[in-house]
């Protein structure tokens, strides 16, 4: 009989019961009792869950408080010093403070490091290593977690990350060698095995998604040392599990590791299976990543059933499990929960519980099981009611992008010809300041959308009280002396989904929640259909706060690309065209907003390093387009008009000069939790434009001293003139609340304020 396994389940509960659980606990209304007694009834749920829809082998360990990768720093005891005293009075604060940092009871910690997790929008934290680094089991969450679940009826497969992905993905404080420390890490994994082992798990399934990147020959080597090491030690066997794309040419060297099974991303790669069915010894599982993990929609199955098939012949029934192409973390839990939805729309999507049932389906017809076929001819009605559907092609799309120019992505005049009239136009001080865009969406506001989404706020009620709600921010600005000012961005849900509700071609669910870091969660809309814009989207808020103010006031928008990674994008078409229907609606709100007389503009591309390939030799193609994407939105406007874009939480060294053809005006980046390491690119390259490096992590309740942003704009001094440097946060600041909001801006202006000091005095 075929078996249906996952990698991983959605943590955070079908009504974000994890988040609302975190969240009263660092504002100290509920335990850590409660809050672990929540984690233990959210995993109990999601093992009945994957019962439910067909699943025979179900992940344990899958399940995190706030990401993976910090669970496995803390688990092989990897803390930098700093935290080493809090974790061991009181292991949870210890974790929460490397998540989140902490400032309260004479402690104050930063947070470490957030970046993305490989090509998604998931965050993980960053481990901070050194040479000679120690490591050892602190406490036993995987072995824990395999006992809860047997406990419960379940007999699980724990999920670890894999040792060298570990490192790989880690950072080392004093620049050595991550790989160096593998011989010091391996026998504690070896040592968390044998425990396992001896617990009764039959299979451990080892993450290292790093084996679909780029390796040189120094990782290389690591992973044929690591495996060889863990084959010697008592252990379960090993599902050694990669995804986001093809082993390519580490195929080789994965056929050779000491492991039992395998698993292949075959929706990502289809075309790698040959390759490995070729390679792959005889006798061992593979598992076949069939379905995705990282979109909605309802997969082909027929196709899905031809791959089955022909890995089915090579390695036999026995050997061969069905499993979706990652953990199901990217996708929302069930889609049955979503009573609102279209019904036509709904037919087409398909979430993780659904995911589940679809390899149940397969497995069933691989095994010739009776009735299998109706599931299968119900697929594929539902597959051909979303070709025919007239919902999804505008004609008037396909003619206006055929009607683009080169033209149409370029500027009038380079930027040292822009600056002059924009200095001109807007008469800023050197350094000046400024935010991302949003401010504090506190609990007034949430309840006053709410109770306008239920029609118990007429819309004139709900204007006017956006309306004090603007004017109480741009006051707030005016009085601490920002520069450049914004609206507060409170008639808006979140950054993607604002936009999407205005376009046609987008729908959206109620619950389809998805984590992003932490207790962070997004709802990412559904391009369903060719984009296009009906009317204006912003104008109106953008010039009812600039008429409050003598001060420059910017519009916000959000960029082609992050709109499009940050959705459940449409799979019948090339990424690139729906992002040029995307970026072209945006280029008619620019314009808007410009005849508006909203001189500064702003179009956050954060999700741009994201969006690049995991592979070398596919960046150039994508670069090509999501550029042209971004300058097709920000080229339609007049030489004074300012454009800014801004960035989060990506590593800009190996594409600094594409960051540099977006042609933006100024660019703001993350770059304090990172203490500014993220201006070594701009060492290596010129920047001409003007940059506003974050001078404090927003996603941190703790609030910087301004001696600190003096010293973190101080090191930006060191690689950029005074003529581009802005002062600004590091991100939005939605999720802030109003008091430590008011403090860390009045800090910054201060900040700022000393530095131009600094440069008078030099002069």
């Amino acid at each position: 009989m075929t078996s249906v396994t996952n990698l991983g389940f959605p943590r955070i509960g079908p009504r974000r019961e994890l988040k609302h659980a975190l969240e009263r606990y660092w504002k100290g209304e509920d335990s850590a009792d409660t809050l672990q007694a929540t984690a233990a009834a959210l995993r109990a749920q999601h093992w009945q869950l994957q019962r439910q829809a067909g699943a025979d082998v179900l992940p344990s360990n899958d399940f995190s408080l706030y990401d993976h990768v910090l669970d496995t720093a803390f688990l092989f005891d990897a803390l930098p010093q700093r935290y080493r005293a809090l974790a061991d009075a009181d292991p949870l604060a210890g974790y929460f403070a490397m998540a989140r940092g902490v400032q309260t009871g004479g402690i104050d910690l930063r947070a470490l490091e957030m970046t993305k997790w490989f090509d998604t929008n998931y965050h993980y934290i960053v481990p901070e290593l050194h040479a000679g680094q120690e490591f050892a089991l602190r406490g036993d969450k995987p072995v824990a977690q395999f006992l809860e679940a047997r406990a419960a009826g379940f007999d699980t497969r724990p999920v670890l990350l894999g040792p060298v992905s570990f490192l790989l993905l880690s950072k080392t404080t004093d620049g050595s060698d991550r790989l160096a420390l593998l011989e010091r890490l391996l026998p504690v994994y070896a040592q968390l095995l044998e425990r396992l082992h001896a617990a009764g798990a039959a299979w451990v399934q080892i993450d290292e998604p790093t084996l679909v990147l780029d390796l040189d020959e120094a990782a290389k080597a690591a992973f044929a040392r690591a495996y060889a090491f863990l084959a010697q030690a008592p252990r379960s066997r090993l599902l050694l599990t990669t995804y986001f794309g093809a082993l390519g040419d580490n195929l080789d060297l994965v056929a050779r590791l000491q492991v039992e099974g395998l698993h292949v991303d075959l929706v990502r790669a289809p075309e790698q299976l040959d390759a490995v069915l070729q390679a792959w010894p005889k006798g061992r599982v593979l598992s076949a990543g069939l379905v995705n993990g990282r979109n909605v929609w309802r997969t082909n199955l027929d196709n899905a059933l031809t791959l089955a098939r022909y890995a089915q012949g090579h390695v036999g029934a026995d050997n061969l499990w069905l499993a979706p192409s990652c953990a199901l973390l990217h996708v929302p839990v069930d889609l049955e929960q979503e009573k609102a939805l279209d019904a036509e729309l709904k037919s087409w999507l398909s979430f993780a519980r659904q995911k589940l049932g679809e390899l149940r389906v397969l497995a069933d017809a691989l095994d010739g099981r009776e009735g299998a076929e109706g599931p299968l001819a119900q697929q594929r009605a539902r597959l051909e009611s979303r070709r025919q559907s007239a919902r999804v092609h505008r004609p008037e799309v396909a003619r206006r992008l055929a009607t683009l120019s080169e033209a149409d992505s370029r500027r009038a005049s380079p930027y040292a010809q822009r600056r002059v009239l924009q200095e001109q136009a807007f008469g800023l001080p050197v350094y000046p300041t400024t935010t991302i865009g949003s401010f504090p969406q506190t609990q007034q506001v949430r309840q006053a959308r709410a109770q306008h989404k239920a029609g118990k706020l007429s819309d004139a009620d709900y204007e006017t009280f956006l309306e004090a709600e603007t004017e109480r921010c741009v006051r707030f600005q005016e009085r601490i002396g920002l520069d450049v000012l914004v609206h507060g961005e409170y008639e808006r849900n979140d950054m993607v989904e604002y936009f999407g509700e205005q376009l046609d071609g987008f729908a959206f669910t109620k619950l389809g929640w998805v984590q992003s870091y932490g207790s962070r969660c997004v709802k990412p809309p559904i391009i369903f259909g060719d984009v296009v814009r009906p009317k204006p989207m912003t104008v109106r808020w953008s010039r009812y706060a600039q008429s409050l103010t003598q001060r420059p006031m910017k519009g916000m928008l959000t960029g082609p690309v992050t709109v499009l990674q940050w959705s459940f994008v449409r799979d019948d078409q090339a990424r690139s065209e729906t992002c040029r229907q995307i970026a072209l609606a945006l280029r008619d709100e620019v314009n808007d907003l410009e005849a508006a007389g909203i001189g500064i503009i702003q179009i956050d591309e954060p999700a741009i390093r994201e969006g690049l390939p995991l592979r070398r030799d596919a960046w150039s193609d994508y670069l090509n387009w999501a550029i042209e994407a971004f300058r097709i939105c920000a080229s339609g406007v007049g030489d004074a008009t300012q454009i800014h874009t801004h960035m989060c939480y990506s590593e800009f060294n190996d594409i600094i000069d594409a960051v540099a053809a977006m042609d933006a005006d100024v660019i703001s980046i993350e770059t304090s939790r990172s203490r500014m390491e993220l201006l070594d690119a701009f060492v290596r390259f010129r920047y001409p434009n003007g940059i506003g490096p974050g001078v404090y992590d927003i996603h941190s309740p703790r609030v910087p001293s301004v001696e600190e942003m003096v010293e973190l704009l101080r090191k930006a001094r060191a690689v950029l003139s005074p003529e581009q440097l802005w002062v600004n946060p590091d991100c939005g600041l939605k999720t802030r609340g109003w008091d430590e909001t008011r403090h860390a801006l009045e800090q910054m202006v201060e900040a700022a304020r000393r530095l131009r000091a600094d440069l008078a005095q030099a002069a």
